[in-house]
Order: structure tokens, then sequence, then C-alpha cells
């Protein structure tokens, strides 16, 4: 297997994670403080959730943007999928930077390691030669 599959099986098994966790808080798990800053310890407000579910919705769309380009699913997506994944990469990146600057010292420890696995991975599949057939 390539590295370029390697790194986008590792992005998405690890969005997985990331996906359940946005999951757990809009069901009203007490994950409040490894998340927003440790703004909301404890369960999150209504509104809260819902953006929790739209994050967890986005997530699940990188997933299968980084799938996409990596070859392994979708295969009429390659065209697109060449800038999205930009997208993708800078979305990672955001996400480091946001968890490196945290100041709830739980939420760094956890969430600046995964959001530095999902940069490393969706930029090896961004930049990695495209798998697209030649066009015409």
């Amino acid at each position: 297997m390539n590295m370029k599959r390697v790194a986008a099986f590792i992005y998405a098994i690890v969005s997985t994670g990331v996906v359940a966790f946005q999951i757990a808080l809009a069901a009203g798990a007490p994950l409040g403080a490894y998340a927003m800053g440790g703004a909301f310890p404890g369960q999150f407000p209504p509104a809260l959730r819902i953006a929790a579910l739209v994050q967890a919705a986005l997530l699940v769309g990188m997933v299968f943007v980084v799938l996409a380009r990596a070859g392994l699913i979708l295969p009429g997506w390659s065209r697109v999928t060449r800038w999205l994944v930009w997208f993708v990469v800078a979305f990672a990146a955001l996400s480091l930077f946001l968890n490196l600057i945290t100041p709830s010292a739980s939420e760094r420890a956890i969430w600046a390691p995964t959001a530095l696995l999902l940069l490393l991975s969706s930029a090896v599949v961004a930049f990695s030669k495209s798998t697209e057939p030649p066009a015409r």
C-alpha cells in the first residue's frame, strides 16, 4: 500500500474518533471541559450541541474528500478533490493552531496531537501524485 493511501486511512481513523467525540458532545455527554477552551465544562448548551453536529458532518465530508483524493472511494470525485483536499489541509492547520493556543490544558493535551495527525496525514494526501487518468 502506498504512502498516500496509508495517510488517508490514518486521517479517516483519527477523524472517526473526533466525529464520535462531537456526537457525544451533541448528545449531552459532560465533555465540555475538552472543547471550546473548556468554557462550558459539563454538557454543552443547546446551540453548541447543534454546532457539534455541524462539525461532525463537516468532518465526515472531509474524510470522504481525503479518501477520494487517495483513490480509495468515489473515483468520479477525482477532479474536485484536487482543490477540496486543500480545504481539508487548511482546516486541519487552523484546528492545530487553535488547539495549541487554547487555555484548556486538557484540551490542548488531547486535541493538539490529534490535529497534528490530521494535518500531516491530509497534507501527505494533498501533496501526493494524483492517481487520476491523464486528461485527453
